[in-house]
């Protein structure tokens, strides 16, 4: 509630500025039945309405109002009538100016206040050590409301710097939250990408087979229903996995963990399932790899051999083969297919989602037919984060 009723006051400049002004004005009221300081009364009235009327808009029109109190006060001061307590418009109209302008602003409203001080200064003598010490006080008082007048400048400059940089700093933050969670969706298309073409394409294969079969064969008819059966509930349950990260209340508890080198041997035999030829081989010593660059060989290797059941053709068979180097693992996958002869509907990403996989971790592929037919998947990942960088 105060911050809301501070907000309404910085808006209402006039009506603060009035606030401020009245003071000055009340201090100058009594000697308007008093005396008024030599003057007539409604010389005095007038006098008082100029230097403190101004004052209203004195953050609206800051130095035209210090133009006009200082001509007032100098118009005042060569005519010879004595000073009033009014005249204080002028250091109110000095703060203003060196508070919201420019230092150079300041630094002339300053030069106009000490040619009042000294034009008083010398209007007004009472003796010359009266003199010196009027126009020494004069002085300081001058230079301290300027250089109060410099402080609330520098506060304000520095205040709306950390409010620039917190408004900075939120929106960086609201931008790196906004990337993460690209990031995250794009990591999760290419996820639910290799889940889904993978086992529909099982799917469709075994469905063709099936239809086939059916009346010639009716055990491998209902062996290839059974394929479709297990295919679609893994396919479900994995979907139900990624998708299930994208909740933001979920109470289940944890997900399925991710798949990695140690499922390839489920997913050849899967694979197999479907009436793919497939060899797996595995050479030299496995090496410890993080859970991200496990995943990584399993989608490449599941990515390549999807391909292999989309457009290889039928009566293919395939290799896969894990090198465990030093530092890298080396993935390769060919098979006999129709290779640079197979038809393409350029709708698939399977191909530059493994690029992204694998630069992640500072590896390469390469996806090319082969001369004379088939296809090879050949990707090198490094199995440490070191070797990577």
């Amino acid at each position: 509630m105060v911050a809301g009723a501070w907000d309404w006051l910085r808006r209402k400049k006039s009506l603060v500025d009035a606030f401020f002004a009245f003071p000055v004005l009340l201090f100058s009221v009594p000697a308007l039945f008093g005396g008024a300081y030599g003057f007539e009364r409604g010389e005095y009235a007038l006098l008082v309405a100029g230097l403190t009327g101004p004052l209203v808009l004195r953050r609206t029109f800051p130095r035209t109002v210090f133009a006009t109190v200082a001509l007032i006060s100098g118009v005042q001061c060569v005519l010879d009538l004595p000073p009033v307590p009014a005249n204080l418009a002028v250091l109110m109209g000095l703060y203003t100016v060196t508070a919201g302008h420019s230092f150079r602003w300041g630094l002339v409203a300053l030069l106009v206040a000490e040619t009042g001080a000294v034009m008083a200064t010398y209007q007004y003598p009472s003796g010359s050590d009266d003199m010196r010490t009027s126009f020494a006080m004069l002085t300081v008082l001058v230079a301290g409301v300027w250089l109060l007048g410099l402080h609330m400048r520098t506060r304000r400059a520095y205040l709306r710097s950390v409010e620039e940089r917190a408004e900075r700093l939120e929106l960086e933050r609201d931008n790196e939250i906004k990337i993460a969670m690209a990031a995250e969706r794009a990591s999760i298309a290419r996820e639910l990408h290799d889940v889904v073409a993978h086992n529909v394409s099982v799917i469709v294969v075994q469905a063709d087979g099936a239809s086939y079969a059916i009346d010639t064969d009716v055990v491998r008819a209902r062996q290839a229903l059974d394929t479709i059966s297990s295919t679609g509930r893994l396919a479900l349950a994995e979907m139900r996995r990624l998708l299930g990260v994208l909740r933001e209340h979920d109470d289940a508890g944890a997900f399925a963990p991710q798949p990695g080198v140690g499922e390839l041997d489920d997913l050849v035999e899967h694979v197999r399932a479907s009436g793919l030829g497939v060899a797996f081989e595995m050479d030299g010593t496995p090496a410890a790899m993080s859970k991200g660059r496990e995943l990584t060989v399993y989608r490449i290797v599941q990515e390549a051999l999807t391909n292999t059941l989309k457009h290889a053709g039928p009566h293919v068979a395939v290799s896969v083969r894990l090198r465990y180097a030093e530092d890298a693992l080396e993935i390769r996958v060919v098979d006999d297919g129709r290779g640079a002869a197979a038809p393409d509907d350029g709708r698939g990403h399977g191909l530059a989602g493994m690029r992204e996989r694998v630069a992640v971790y500072g590896g390469e592929v390469r996806a090319a037919p082969r001369p004379g037919g088939g296809f090879e998947v050949l990707a090198r990942l490094p199995v440490h984060e070191e070797a990577g960088a």
